[in-house]
């Protein structure tokens, strides 16, 4: 089971009692597929790449570009020093409707970060899509930078299937 109980710190430095461990469905092929298979109904209609982020995101985009038949791009937290010097690898996101896809959702900072800088590269994003949401904050923060946040899971239905 990826959610577990016992003291955590988030990425955003605050402390929990329970941690969704991501890389539990994101490392099981067979749950990994049938979670993207079900996101990808999620995917807002004219949607033109999917944009997974560093690095927990990237797995989930893959799988779910599976399902939806879309381009891929790859977001960097920091555009990389060397080679193509890129912060987005992969499909073209300048000029095209984006969907950030991220893994799980706290307070949505990475989420927002990331997609003001692909709106930087000329990308229109307005939607975002997690496999799981804490409901924590992240979906306001991220209805305040304009991106309506859509999830697969809240923690509200992970608790309740507890």
């Amino acid at each position: 089971m990826s959610r577990l109980t016992g003291e955590f710190v988030l990425r955003s430095g605050r402390t929990a009692t329970e941690y969704f461990d991501k890389y539990q469905f994101e490392a099981d092929p067979v749950l990994l597929d049938k979670l993207a298979e079900q996101m990808a109904v999620l995917i807002p209609e004219g949607t033109e790449v999917l944009a997974g982020l560093e690095m927990g995101g990237i797995a989930v985009v893959t799988a779910v570009a599976r399902h939806a038949g879309l381009p891929t791009a790859f977001v960097r937290k920091q555009a990389k020093q060397y080679g193509t010097a890129r912060l987005a690898e992969g499909a073209e996101v300048a000029g095209r409707r984006v969907l950030v896809v991220e893994d799980v959702v706290t307070s949505g900072g990475q989420v927002v970060i990331s997609t003001n800088e692909l709106r930087k590269l000329g990308a229109h994003v307005d939607h975002a899509l997690c496999v799981i949401d804490r409901q924590e904050g992240g979906s306001e923060a991220l209805a305040a930078d304009g991106i309506t946040l859509r999830a697969l899971l809240t923690r509200a239905d992970l608790e309740a299937a507890a």
